[in-house]
């Protein structure tokens, strides 16, 4: 349990990806502050998290509301006294459409949730990080942030602004001894890529599966990771053997050519 005795903070950490990370840093022997706009999905994380001998507390939160996020620190804070770890995992997929079709209302959604979030959440916990001089923060962008995909250009840009948020921050914050560094995952397998691939499909008049063997070419391995392939390298950069590495993105991606 090298993480024993670490307080980690987990948005977006009540399903997919945020839950494999979740039970994953439990593992290592984290304390989870669990954060989440639907509370049952956070009941049920928590619930494996406790089950596994760790301590855990669910935050019903909105990471584009500054209050709300502020709220979060607190109560972990409140109850774990202090935060050493911070996975910004919270995101949407945003509209998938071409660029001229995309209403607004979607493009600053998308925005909001995947960069501004990931923004207020760094600036909510930077100032226990530097009181310590220590602290670990991990973002989680996506190879889409990387390659060209049509009709997934907001997700695209919103996630290559959380790469470049992630090296800015890492060369701000290296003098107050924080590692900064984010993820980039390829296509996870689960529902939630099934959904993307339908409308995606649906965009461009394709076979779903016909989009999905484009897809996965782009891969020497030819196959999708999966949400545990994300979570242990997040622990990874958690943990003390990252600790000479900021300003990095990690492509968790089966080995997509085109990163």
């Amino acid at each position: 349990m090298f993480l024993k005795d670490k307080v980690a903070i987990v948005t977006g950490g009540g399903k997919g990806i945020g839950r494999a990370i979740a039970l994953e840093l439990a593992e290592a022997g984290c304390s989870l502050g669990l954060a989440s706009r639907s509370k049952k999905d956070l009941t049920g994380t928590c619930h494996e998290v406790r089950a596994s001998g760790q301590r855990a507390v669910p935050i019903k939160m909105d990471v584009t509301q500054s209050k709300d996020v502020e709220k979060m620190v607190d109560k972990v804070i409140e109850t774990f006294g202090t935060v050493d770890i911070l996975v910004n995992n919270a995101g949407i997929t945003g509209p998938t459409s071409p660029l001229h079709e995309i209403k607004l209302v979607d493009w600053e959604q998308t925005m909001r949730v995947n960069v501004t979030g990931t923004f207020l959440c760094c600036k909510a916990v930077l100032p226990i990080m530097i009181n310590k001089k220590k602290g670990k923060i991990i973002n989680i962008s996506s190879t889409s942030g990387k390659r060209p995909i049509s009709n997934r250009t907001v997700y695209g840009a919103a996630k290559m602004s959380v790469i470049g948020l992630t090296r800015s921050l890492a060369a701000e914050t290296g003098k107050f001894n924080i590692n900064v560094n984010a993820v980039s995952p390829g296509p996870v397998s689960g529902v939630r890529i099934q959904e993307v691939m339908k409308r995606a499909a649906d965009a461009e008049g394709l076979d779903k599966k016909d989009l999905e063997r484009r897809l996965l070419s782009a891969s020497p391995l030819g196959r999708m990771v999966s949400e545990r392939d994300v979570a242990k390298m997040v622990v990874f950069l958690a943990s003390e053997n990252a600790v000479n590495i900021t300003g990095q993105d990690f492509g968790v991606n089966a080995g997509s050519l085109m990163t």
